[in-house]
């Protein structure tokens, strides 16, 4: 017992930040670097997609038409989620205050970290409503059907920061406190070494991932459509984000509303929370019913007609008619031709005139082969 116990003390009670952050290529006239974030971020995309894929073919949505989407909607998404970032944070590429003193070079080094959700929400569906109309879908059928795998993706991508140490909280006593490199430039100079730190990245993305079973579950039992499920993951997102980002300590444009001065990240989420709850509920309260189609309106698929042989109906119908009609004609006969047993009927009276027919000609055949008997032609009988 003593020696699980003293092996239990030998375990460091913290998060250890990964010294790996990427890898190099070789190239003819260089190096290319592949960094640890970038990574993350394309793992979060690619399992995203994979998601969104799923519930999207469940929607019975045109075969391809997700590809159609997204090659417009991630690219966008990455350009406003970075300009979002840029201009939330603004002193390392403008200067403290806009001086001019910041170096604009790094705006679009992406691999430095920095993707503002929200700057990628808004214009990754601006690029998706390209998308969409392209493909002739709903946008709001795509957005319920992409919710899950947007947080999904969010999820993963968070672990981006991990690896470039960033991005994290308060100092923390807590067991689980991430430990950040003190040669790191984004340890805080006023801090003292080993000091650990409140792992955001990790918050958010357990938060995420909750949320994803959340959003999937009752996705499940109410079926939600016309962007109700998207609206939904904005609420869950920007409730969780609130309180994340109030714990972290990097550097972030402040904002005061209300007499409360704040990060923006802080207002915007909830200002986000409150209209997507505005939103949620207005389209809950119904309208007149919109049809259960991904499909914009006039470029539903054509189905294809069942041919029915007209002819053979029209043969069948008549041939019923006709039966009917006989055997109405037989119930109004005279009980004399109805009756099988009479033998005036008209199959008898048919049958009595053959027979009288095969009579006569029968005395006529002997008649003749008499005359020949006696030497004797009709001729010469007449002449007589």
């Amino acid at each position: 017992m003593q020696t699980v116990l003293h092996a239990a003390a030998m375990v460091p009670l913290s998060i250890p930040s990964p010294s790996w952050s990427g890898f190099d290529i070789p190239l003819p006239w260089g190096t290319l670097r592949i960094h640890a974030y970038a990574l993350c971020i394309l793992a979060g995309i690619i399992v995203g997609l994979w998601l969104t894929s799923a519930r999207w073919k469940q929607r019975n949505a045109p075969e391809g038409s997700l590809w159609d989407i997204a090659i417009w909607a991630i690219p966008f998404g990455i350009i406003g989620g970075r300009l979002y970032h840029v201009f939330s944070s603004p002193d390392a590429y403008f200067g403290p205050g806009f001086d001019g003193t910041g170096d604009l070079s790094l705006i679009p080094q992406i691999q430095r970290g920095g993707l503002g959700i929200w700057g990628a929400v808004v214009l990754g569906a601006v690029g998706a409503w390209i998308g969409c109309r392209r493909a002739g879908v709903k946008l709001t059928a795509f957005l319920d059907a992409a919710a899950p795998g947007l947080l999904l993706a969010q999820a993963i991508g968070r672990l981006g920061n991990w690896f470039n140490q960033e991005l994290f909280g308060a100092p923390t006593t807590l067991p689980w406190g991430l430990e950040i490199d003190p040669s790191n430039a984004n340890f805080p100079p006023d801090m003292a070494a080993g000091t650990l730190f409140h792992p955001t990245f990790l918050y958010e993305m357990l938060w995420n991932l909750a949320g994803v079973a959340i959003l999937l579950l009752l996705d499940r039992k109410f079926a939600f459509r016309r962007g109700r499920l998207f609206w939904l993951y904005a609420m869950y997102y920007t409730l969780g984000r609130v309180w994340i980002e109030a714990l972290r300590i990097d550097d972030a444009e402040q904002i005061t509303l209300f007499g409360i001065t704040t990060r923006l990240n802080v207002w915007t989420s909830i200002f986000v929370f409150v209209a997507a709850l505005v939103i949620f509920l207005v389209l809950a309260r119904g309208g007149r019913p919109v049809p259960d189609t991904p499909y914009l309106r006039g470029r539903e698929p054509e189905e294809k007609a069942e041919v029915v042989p007209a002819a053979v109906t029209s043969v069948t119908s008549h041939d019923v008619d006709a039966s009917v009609s006989d055997s109405g004609s037989r119930d109004n006969l005279p009980d004399n031709q109805s009756d099988p047993g009479n033998v005036d009927g008209p199959r008898d009276a048919s049958v009595k005139t053959v027979q009288d027919t095969t009579s006569t000609t029968e005395s006529s055949s002997a008649a003749t082969a008499a005359r020949k008997a006696s030497g004797s032609s009709p001729k010469a009988d007449d002449t007589k």
